[in-house]
């Protein structure tokens, strides 16, 4: 890709009123964003056609308009079409019980979970979350509901964004996930509604007994629910426990190397999604110990063979399982992957600026006091360096996806994709100057805005300004 740097590839202007109060505008040589700046080749549509737009009720479990954006990935299709037939036979998603909103493992035919799905209407503060914590604190603590800086009810958005970043930046450390629409008797749905679908059920099942093969009520399925679905990863364990356990075990440098790596994708997602709710507990890693050839793959596994039946003899069936999760420092051939999960909660239409600063948990760790890389700054330098590919292929799909809400505001979205702008240019000057994660969290806040009313044919303009309100604490 034959990218060029932020203020080499685009036009300046340079006739701003400098007593307005914006920053002067900068030399088209300097390493950061010009105050005002146009993008060019603005032929593409920007929203979904009328038939994508709006909320379409679906009375069967076939793939709805909202599912439109994963027709392209055959297999990601293939995957919901599973969890419909398994819905169908009778497998419902189990409902996972710890988080703060209805959040749901779902299963295929054979009973092997396949992905997560998060309704619309069941998070933290949606009309159905299942969550009586949240329940009390919309309901017994207004003043403390919601965070500020956010756009409620749009978590399952947040979700998909932040999968179209990974693609995008082929960072690869989310799990696809698309929105898409399901119906299942174990989401949660209002009492008169199953109260109404049963009091039919029954009223048939008793006409039939009397007049088989007559009904009186044409039965109808539940409304199906929009949300994120996000593939299920398997073998990852908790990044809290992966780093006791390289604190206890120290790994080899190699594969110490491949984790500051996979760590600093994280970094880069998190930062430009500016996700406001990433601790240790929601991102996991997968430690991978690679046979070297096959008769070690071979004696590997007739060796976890023999573990396995001798801890099922002792009836220690959990420390079988600890076991091999374990970590295996002495081996040099090992993988080191990291999931991103959970990012729901990302996207803010504003720094935050009021009792609550949200920071990234993960600053807090060794990792984070080293410089990016090499490979890292090569890798994703080039992207968002350029700004036709921050606003074409970055704000442009992320707008698409929200304009599919029925709540969609066209002036938040925009307030949404100006801190996404203004991080995306922090980030890529810290890369460029060689700072380190820690260094990057504690640069202030940018906004780059679109300039209103002064936009050509095919040509935008943006403006950079900094953050000038901060929370009242900066430690949680």
């Amino acid at each position: 890709m034959n990218s060029k740097n932020l203020t080499d590839s685009i036009p300046i202007t340079k006739d701003m009123n400098h007593n307005s109060g914006e920053h002067q505008t900068k030399d088209s040589n300097s390493k950061s964003l010009p105050d005002i700046c146009n993008v060019n080749n603005e032929n593409r549509p920007i929203l979904p056609s009328a038939s994508t737009s709006n909320f379409q009720s679906s009375k069967s479990h076939r793939l709805s308009p909202w599912s439109i954006n994963i027709v392209d990935d055959p297999d990601y299709a293939e995957i919901i079409k599973e969890a419909e037939r398994a819905i169908k036979n009778g497998v419902l998603p189990a409902r996972i019980a710890i988080g703060s909103s209805g959040s749901y493992f779902v299963r295929n035919c054979e009973g092997k979970t396949i992905g997560v799905f998060k309704p619309k209407d069941e998070e933290p503060y949606a009309r159905f979350n299942p969550k009586w914590s949240k329940w009390i604190q919309r309901n017994l603590f207004p003043c403390c509901f919601g965070r500020s800086c956010l756009v409620n009810n749009q978590g399952y958005l947040s979700e998909a964004g932040a999968s179209i970043i990974d693609e995008k930046l082929r960072l690869n450390i989310v799990p696809k996930t698309h929105v898409v629409r399901l119906t299942a008797e174990s989401f949660n749905y209002s009492v008169h509604q199953r109260l109404f679908l049963t009091t039919k059920r029954r009223t048939n099942e008793i006409v039939d007994r009397h007049m088989p093969g007559k009904r009186i009520f044409e039965l109808e399925e539940l409304r199906s629910k929009v949300g994120s679905f996000q593939l299920f990863v398997d073998n990852y364990i908790g990044a809290d426990d992966f780093i006791k356990q390289i604190e206890e075990q120290p790994l080899p440098d190699k594969a110490m190397e491949q984790f500051q790596k996979q760590f600093e994708k994280l970094v880069v997602l998190d930062y430009i999604i500016r996700n406001t709710d990433r601790s240790n507990d929601n991102w996991l890693v997968k430690y991978v110990v690679k046979p070297s050839n096959k008769r070690d793959q071979l004696l590997q596994s007739l060796s976890n063979q023999q573990i396995q039946s001798e801890k099922q003899d002792e009836g220690d069936v959990a420390a079988s399982s600890s076991k091999t999760t374990s970590i295996n420092a002495t081996n040099p051939n090992t993988e080191i992957l990291i999931a991103a999960i959970d990012n729901g909660l990302a996207f803010p239409y504003k720094h935050p600026d009021e009792w609550r600063a949200y920071p990234f948990h993960w600053a807090g760790l060794k990792q984070a006091k080293i410089p990016f890389s090499e490979e890292i700054k090569s890798q994703i330098l080039p992207f968002i360096s350029d700004m036709s590919f921050v606003q074409h292929e970055l704000c442009d799909e992320i707008e698409r996806l929200f304009a599919l809400d029925k709540n969609y505001s066209r002036r938040l979205v925009e307030r949404q994709l100006s801190v996404m702008r203004g991080q995306i240019l922090n980030l890529a000057n810290a890369i460029r100057d060689g700072k380190s994660p820690l260094e990057l969290v504690h640069m202030p806040g940018v906004l780059v805005e679109r300039v209103r009313g002064h936009s050509l044919a095919g040509r935008k303009k943006f403006k950079k300004k900094f953050n000038d309100r901060y929370p009242l604490f900066s430690w949680f």
